[in-house]
């Protein structure tokens, strides 16, 4: 059924001022939404993420939210993206979502969703000879996204080939100016290390892009996964303080930060990309 305002043209008429005038129909900004929303690889469990639904119940979530939703409104308009840090289960996902579903259905805009381990196997993936994919394929939407939303950063195994690839997306991102939101569990704090600190895991030069190109958020909250049926915010705020009172994890046996290479096979790989190696 055609609709009711723009008649199936996708346009409709506004009077502004005395001035007749006629611009995109609702109707055509929700099909072009739900396009690019289906685009934007967001997993099932978290399609149904959005900012009313995130409940904050103490002061580093509530700021949370406020930094998400300030984002998806003044979107594209926004020097910086988003770095939520903080433990599992604490929503920084659920956020990642959100901000990335109402900024492509507010402003059209080309949304990407990646889980950094995911995305690092896909591109792994273009080197079997049986794959038609190719390397460009998979790295030119995730460098040219209007938002990309990297979940997880850190928790991939170390490589010299995982951090040349990385820093590759992220330069070529920092140098156009393209917001970026990413997600991680590992603490910033400046120990190099610390196999449980962020710095370890990406280094100092990949720190100090993002550094300038997201701002920081630590979210504090319990883990919802935690959550029992039938939980409310209630029980969430007693699994948090019963968080907070519980000791920090043993620290790892690991005194240096981890110079892994790439299996023998993918060692010799270079990425094709035409810009060359990351940081080059």
């Amino acid at each position: 059924m055609s609709c009711a305002v723009c008649d199936g043209t996708g346009w409709k008429s506004i009077d502004q001022n005395g001035t007749r005038s006629v611009v995109r129909c609702d109707c055509w900004r929700a099909g072009v939404g739900g396009r690019l929303l289906g685009e934007a690889r967001i997993p099932r469990r978290y399609q149904h993420c959005d900012l009313d639904a995130f409940v904050p119940y103490n002061e580093s979530l509530e700021r949370a939210v406020s930094a998400a939703r300030q984002l998806a409104d003044a979107f594209p308009v926004v020097e910086r993206g988003l770095f939520l840090l903080g433990q599992p289960g604490v929503g920084k996902t659920h956020l990642s979502v959100a901000i990335l579903k109402a900024v492509i259905r507010r402003s059209g805009a080309r949304g990407l969703f990646y889980d950094t381990r995911d995305l690092l196997r896909v591109i792994r993936s273009t080197y079997d000879p049986v794959n038609r994919t190719s390397e460009l394929d998979i790295l030119k939407p995730v460098m040219t996204a209007d938002l990309l939303v990297l979940d997880d950063l850190g928790a991939e195994k170390t490589s010299e080939w995982v951090e040349e690839t990385l820093n590759l997306i992220v330069n070529t991102r920092y140098n156009e100016r393209r917001t970026t939101i990413f997600t991680s569990n590992f603490d910033d704090k400046p120990d190099h290390t610390d196999p449980d600190s962020l710095l370890f895991r990406i280094g100092h030069r990949m720190r100090s892009r993002l550094h300038e190109m997201c701002e920081f958020l630590h979210i504090d909250g319990a883990d919802y996964r935690e959550l029992p049926p039938n939980g409310g915010v209630d029980d969430l705020v007693i699994l948090w303080k019963t968080r907070k009172l519980a000791p920090a994890p043993a620290p790892r046996t690991r005194t240096a930060r981890a110079q892994l290479r790439a299996p023998a096979n993918e060692e010799k790989r270079e990425l094709r990309w035409p810009g060359g190696k990351a940081g080059s």
